[in-house]
């Protein structure tokens, strides 16, 4: 994605989608697919279950999809008079899947967490949320591999909202099971 590019020309917003289908090398390819494939099955799972599954997955691709998009606009405003960024990656639609899936399970009652590579250790699936908008936002600062590390932050917004619009059960849930893991802890 080529914020300057696409403010001065016609016809190229596409590459609001497009840029989430490239990938800055093997190791981002292959922790967007990882993540995707760890957390994906459980978010469509619940969506099928909901609305059906063709409605399902139709709702699993506007999540995603949607992702993608949305989370690369405010990086477009922000840098559409900046002639020399450029970001690239899936990183808001992989966001916005990691994060509706926290909202639904932010609690792992099973082993104790979840294994997170370069985590050597268990931990919680809402601590990891934390953990990763923490290195996102220190990435997004560095601004030094052309990954757009702030559509993580917009990918999760986006990712929680869209639940809780399609599922408002889950805010409580989320907040009931947190609750209870800390209470159990303390």
């Amino acid at each position: 994605m080529e914020p300057y590019r696409m403010a001065r020309s016609d016809g190229q917003w596409y590459r609001l989608l497009t840029s989430g289908f490239l990938h800055a090398d093997w190791a981002h390819l292959l922790f967007n697919m990882f993540a995707f494939y760890s957390f994906g099955p459980v978010v469509l799972r619940a969506l099928a279950e909901g609305y059906g599954a063709g409605l399902g997955i139709g709702l699993f691709l506007l999540l995603y999809l949607g992702g993608i998009i949305l989370s690369d606009l405010p990086t477009y405003f922000r840098h559409r008079d900046d002639p020399g960024y450029r970001s690239l990656g899936a990183s808001g639609g992989v966001s916005s899947v990691l994060f509706a899936s926290i909202l639904l399970f932010p609690v792992n009652t099973n082993g104790g967490g979840i294994i997170i590579f370069p985590i050597p250790f268990p931990i919680q699936p809402f601590v990891f949320g934390i953990l990763y908008l923490a290195y996102s936002w220190y990435m997004g600062r560095r601004r030094g591999d052309n990954i757009n590390h702030d559509a993580h932050f917009y990918g999760a917004l986006y990712g929680v909202l869209l639940l809780l619009a399609l599922m408002p059960y889950a805010g409580p849930v989320f907040i009931n099971q947190i609750s209870l893991f800390i209470q159990s802890k303390f």
